[in-house]
């Protein structure tokens, strides 16, 4: 990723200069304007802007897998896979999940375990968040009555 600012400095994955530990947690760029650039966000004074998508929350993933051990495995790749993901429109999440479908209302399904269970997630593109809203078998998404309000 490159970005360049205004003032036509630009910021790359080749740029030596002006690393710094950021948190403790990850090497960063940093100008005198305190922007930085890492692979997991963007700070510019006190707004951050994520360039991985965050997930809200693991722990309804954590309470079925409880009650559903045989999809943990499975729901515990996607989370993975969605947490490392840059998506920034659909294709890219088909890229990711290549079954993905839009159901309307910035909603998704994702097959989960070969299409054994499945899960609703509002996905928000600006602002890197997925918003799980279901997880259930394919039986009882098929009981549903409107994906898209979920």
């Amino acid at each position: 990723m490159t970005v360049v600012i205004n003032s036509g400095v630009s910021f790359g994955n080749t740029l030596n200069e002006g690393r710094e530990q950021c948190n403790g947690q990850t090497e960063i760029l940093k100008n005198e304007n305190n922007f930085c650039i890492s692979k997991k966000c963007i700070t510019f004074a006190s707004i951050k802007m994520y360039t991985s998508m965050r997930i809200v929350t693991l722990k309804r993933i954590q309470e079925y897998s409880e009650s559903y051990p045989e999809s943990d495995i499975a729901l515990r790749n996607w989370y993975k896979k969605t947490k490392e993901s840059e998506w920034n429109c659909f294709a890219d999440m088909k890229q990711t999940f290549n079954s993905v479908d839009c159901i309307g209302n910035d909603r998704f399904v994702f097959n989960i375990k070969g299409n054994d269970y499945r899960l609703i997630a509002i996905v928000i593109f600006a602002s890197k968040k997925v918003y799980i809203r279901f997880i259930g078998t394919h039986s009882e998404y098929d009981k549903l009555k409107d994906h898209s309000t979920i």
